[in-house]
């Protein structure tokens, strides 16, 4: 299953590595909070069960910038003059 990871499809799929990396991030923790799998576990990871759920469009990336987490994660940033 970690080998999804090696293919673009996956990246393709969700926008880049960064997006996939913080929906996987997201999902992980939703999922140790006690959320429910929307894939059958059989034994996989909370990981593998994070990516087979992107790989099967189960999940896709919503990000908000009215999300206050998101607006936490990028500081009040000026450009060079």
């Amino acid at each position: 299953m970690i080998e999804a990871l090696k293919s673009d499809e996956i990246i393709n799929k969700v926008g880049g590595r960064f997006k996939l990396c913080a929906l996987i991030q997201r999902r992980l923790v939703q999922l140790m909070d006690g959320a429910r799998p929307m894939v059958e576990r059989n034994g996989r990871s909370d990981l593998e069960i994070a990516i087979e759920e992107i790989l099967q469009d189960k999940i896709v990336p919503q990000f908000d910038d009215t999300d206050p987490d998101f607006k936490a994660a990028l500081p009040d940033w000026k450009p060079r003059v």
